[in-house]
């Protein structure tokens, strides 16, 4: 293989999830990834591309999608075979806690002088706690790791000492761990995320290898796309680890930083060159204030951009946003989390308007003619009991009364699993907040995550409702959402009867590990279990079928892709 400066990896949630009994539950049901979480974080396309540009060799490795869609890939021996000075994995998302760590052992087991580099929200949280294991020698704090990685590839070509880097942590020859200062938090980001998917497309060619690249299992034949607005966050929602409150107190960002309305247009048309698949608009534009909302919706349609967009709001819009987003984007479609359908609730969780503005929106929406509203409901919420999330169910019907049964209005609900996130509201100040926090350290996440179900694995528990109501609860309230589906012909009958059988399923499974948790036997009869148990967590939920958008044929335009490459470098 090709040498490179820097091998990025991305790992699964737990690094041998293929020989476990893990019974994953419904934590991922709502995002495109599978609860191996393949999905690798986007910050890494965007250090790939700013490295690149400064002369770097960068690749990225996603080893759980790979670990994933083939049963026969060797990760150990793929990695035998990288050759790189500086590996970086990936510990953004605390549900990466042990394949994470296991990654790093792997690599320093055939790559004993390569350097291992750590980053991410998780891994500057514990970034003290990464630094205890022999494996990892760095660990660069923040939300912008572009230039600190930069200058630490020059620093480990060159041999030197690595103290003059930025937001570094980071051990001597003596094991004794050193902290720079946390001085880099850049006010401006207009210079990174400039060619990223051109980038992808270039490191496919140069590897030879689309398959390390491919960014969740079903991405091929369904290729949504993301699109960045901003780097920290201007509220604060209780549980959330990228909150307004955790970006000031462990990521040293207290004001957050947006991209212009030029960038963002720039990568949803670039986008377009290659993807005839959605385009996700992560965090609410309107946070830029009107003026930059209207100006990005402005560009949009002056480009008469064809990607069907999909936005999120954070709270309803105006009538007259919604109005410009249709003549912007006449397809587009909109996401919105009230998370319960009770105010006193909703404001307990950091969110703060009225049923009343909400069905206003939904109305509104409607009415311009959007393709579609997503609308998630969560299980797990401050002052939320059982009671409370059935009546959520119950509103879901109410909303289908009131809008006669709109197809275009898609309702989830899902559990807050598996991690309520270090560094939130709810995290740090459990008790005002109304949470037990079970699991503190990495090393207990670490464990946790090899439980062999998510009802072992959840690190919360709240003054309302124990683990085990918060898992029994949960998976009620999909089953009551999808007998409403099934009754207002959201989805099909066959649909709601395999969701209930897998639901059914689980909670046999479910009853049986509990059983099994305290056998002295224990390992043996998982293992007997292990052949339903995958059976289950294979079966595709309803939820994902609902998220995606139709896409029609040739989803991808490779050579659109390649053309607009070969232009660029002529």
């Amino acid at each position: 293989m090709p040498r490179s400066d820097l091998i990025l990896l991305h790992a699964p949630h737990v690094y041998d999830f293929r020989k476990k009994t893990l019974l994953y539950g419904p934590v991922s049901d709502l995002v495109p990834a599978t609860p191996v979480f393949e999905m690798y974080p986007f910050g890494l396309t965007s250090i790939a591309d700013y490295l690149e540009r400064a002369g770097h060799r960068v690749r990225i490795v996603n080893l759980a999608g790979r670990m994933l869609r083939d049963k026969n890939f060797d990760a150990e021996k793929f990695i035998k075979k990288l050759q790189a000075g500086v590996f970086g994995i990936d510990l953004h998302w605390l549900v990466h806690a042990h394949g994470a760590v296991e990654v790093a052992r792997v690599v320093k087991k055939y790559h004993p002088q390569a350097k291992v580099v750590m980053g991410g929200f998780s891994a500057s949280y514990f970034y003290k706690e990464l630094l205890g294991y022999p494996e990892i020698d760095y660990v660069l704090r923040g939300d912008s790791t572009e230039e600190p990685l930069r200058q630490l590839l020059e620093i480990v070509k060159k041999g030197q000492s690595p103290e003059a880097v930025p937001n570094l942590a980071w051990k001597e020859d003596g094991g004794n761990i050193r902290e720079n200062p946390f001085s880099h938090v850049p006010d401006d980001i207009g210079n990174i995320m400039i060619d990223h998917y051109d980038g992808i497309v270039r490191s496919v060619l140069r590897h030879r290898d689309l398959a390390s690249i491919i960014p969740f299992k079903d991405w091929l034949r369904y290729p949504v796309t993301a699109v960045f607005t901003c780097r920290g966050c201007n509220h604060n929602c209780v549980i959330c680890g990228g909150s307004n409150a955790a970006f000031r107190t462990f990521l040293n960002r207290d004001k957050t930083v947006f991209r212009s309305p030029q960038a963002i247009a720039r990568d949803i048309k670039n986008i377009g060159r290659f993807s005839r698949g959605p385009v996700f608009i992560l965090g609410d534009i309107r946070q830029q204030g009107d003026e930059r909302a209207n100006e990005l919706l402005e560009i949009l349609a002056r480009e008469k951009i064809k990607s069907q967009l999909m936005l999120e709001v954070f709270n309803p819009p105006p009538t007259d946003f919604l109005q410009r987003l249709s003549r912007a984007a006449p397809k587009f479609c909109l996401e919105i989390s009230p998370e319960s359908h009770d105010p006193a609730i909703r404001r307990a969780a950091g969110k703060h308007y009225s049923n009343e503005e909400m069905e206003q929106m939904i109305a509104d929406t409607l009415a311009v003619g959007c393709k579609r509203i997503d609308i998630f409901f969560m299980v797990g919420i401050p002052e939320q009991t059982p009671r409370s999330v059935m009546e959520t169910v119950d509103y879901c019907q109410h909303l289908l009364e009131r809008f006669k049964g709109d197809k275009r209005i898609a309702l989830f609900i899902g559990p807050l699993a598996p991690f309520l996130d270090p560094g939130s509201l709810a995290f740090e100040q459990p008790q005002k907040y109304g949470y037990k926090v079970l699991l503190h350290t990495l090393e207990e996440h670490r464990q946790a995550l090899l439980a062999p179900s998510w009802r072992y694995t959840i690190n919360y528990e709240t003054k309302w409702m124990d683990r085990h109501q918060i898992i029994d609860t949960t998976y009620e309230a999909i089953l009551r959402l999808t007998r409403l589906k099934a009754k207002y012909g959201l989805i099909s009958k066959k649909m709601a009867e395999i969701q209930e059988w897998r639901i059914n399923t689980a909670l046999e499974l479910e009853k049986r590990i509990g059983e099994i948790w305290h056998s002295d036997n224990r390992q043996e009869e998982l293992a007997l279990l292990k052949t339903q148990v995958d059976k289950i967590n294979a079966l595709r939920a309803n939820e994902r079928d609902e998220l995606e958008l139709p896409v029609g044929p040739g989803k991808l335009r490779y050579l659109s892709s390649l053309w607009s490459l070969l232009r660029k470098r002529s």
